[in-house]
């Protein structure tokens, strides 16, 4: 380890937002160690290309935390270990329950047996349910509507509780639609199942898929789809190192949205995939999902004014193009 810097354990550091992350905190001076279960995540994105140490396990895994807490001088934690799939989240709500609340609550303890109580979260805006105004602000009613919504939601209350029983200070940030991809190319998005929007155009736009589904046609929207607020994930991990820092100059806990305040409906969404790809996207109409509002838009204020945030890949055709410039390195190259 390098002299006076800090070294940040990074959990689900292998995986999307979590990867972008540890290279902010790179770029920025921080040491960093990632602890994930490698579910889902990839490890030669942290071996190969990132080169940090890599531990894999669980954060329910009390020993383990408590012998890595033990054996490091770790500043701080920066947790996105969770599952993230809001319809298996239906299906299977004890999994969800048990890795998103129970590993988070034994990562919690084990972090304050050792002394440790600066805690970045990676919550998300579905904890807010429907929209009772747009854009939403961070004091907007929280109705969950999945299991996943509400584990995050569960998390977030226990960190309040936390702080007030225990003094452990964090900050946790509320995500609108996490997208792009690493403008170097080093980093992206590559989800097993995968289920956002702008990788499965991009996906199909490859002929990796035969068509893409759009949910939804009769919203009360302008074109008839949901409309959602797209923020690039680069700009995320930023927010993420900016709330570190904040804690770290003793900063109170805090809530953070992650938007950019502007909403694209799923149309204007496929359309600009086409015209960055130059490629045919075939689409199908299917009805609604359950639980899915027709406008999702944040305000980001908050974060700029606390923490001087500032995103700069705001635009959707930016966002579009580096998430294609990773697809095409990372499926027409593995084949």
């Amino acid at each position: 380890m390098s002299s006076g810097k800090s070294t940040i354990l990074v959990t689900g550091g292998a995986g999307y937002i979590g990867s972008h992350a540890v290279l902010a905190l790179q770029q920025a001076g921080y040491e960093v160690i990632v602890l994930d279960n490698l579910s889902y995540g990839h490890p030669e994105l942290i071996r190969d290309v990132l080169k940090v140490e890599l531990i894999v396990g669980d954060t329910s895994d009390r020993a383990l935390l408590d012998d890595l807490f033990a054996s490091r001088q770790i500043t701080a934690v920066m947790h996105f270990a969770a599952y993230i799939a809001v319809g298996e989240s239906v299906v299977e709500p004890a999994k969800y329950y048990h890795n998103n609340v129970v590993g988070t609550l034994t990562l919690l303890e084990a972090m304050l047996a050792a002394g440790l109580k600066k805690f970045v979260f990676s919550s998300t805006c579905a904890i807010y349910g429907m929209p009772q105004e747009v854009p939403m602000t961070e004091t907007h009613p929280r109705d969950p509507l999945s299991p996943y919504a509400t584990s995050k939601d569960m998390v977030e209350r226990i960190l309040a509780d936390f702080d007030g029983a225990y003094g452990l200070k964090s900050v946790a940030f509320r995500y609108f639609n996490a997208s792009g991809a690493n403008p170097d190319g080093l980093l992206g998005e590559d989800h097993n199942p995968e289920t956002h929007l702008i990788p499965l155009a991009l996906l199909t736009a490859l002929g990796k898929r035969e068509s893409l589904s759009i949910f939804g046609t009769d919203y009360d929207t302008p074109d008839g789809t949901a409309v959602r607020d797209y923020i690039h994930v680069s700009d995320l991990a930023d927010a993420h190192v900016l709330g570190l820092q904040y804690l770290l100059d003793s900063g109170d806990s805090n809530v953070f949205n992650l938007g950019n305040g502007n909403g694209f409906s799923v149309r204007e969404v496929i359309e600009t995939a086409r015209k960055v790809t130059n490629r045919e996207i075939p689409v199908k109409e299917s009805p609604r999902r359950a639980g899915d509002a027709p406008i999702l838009v944040g305000s980001a204020e908050k974060a700029r004014k606390i923490l001087g945030w500032n995103p700069h890949y705001a635009d959707l055709a930016t966002i579009v193009n580096h998430a294609w410039q990773w697809h095409q390195k990372r499926h027409l190259n593995n084949e």
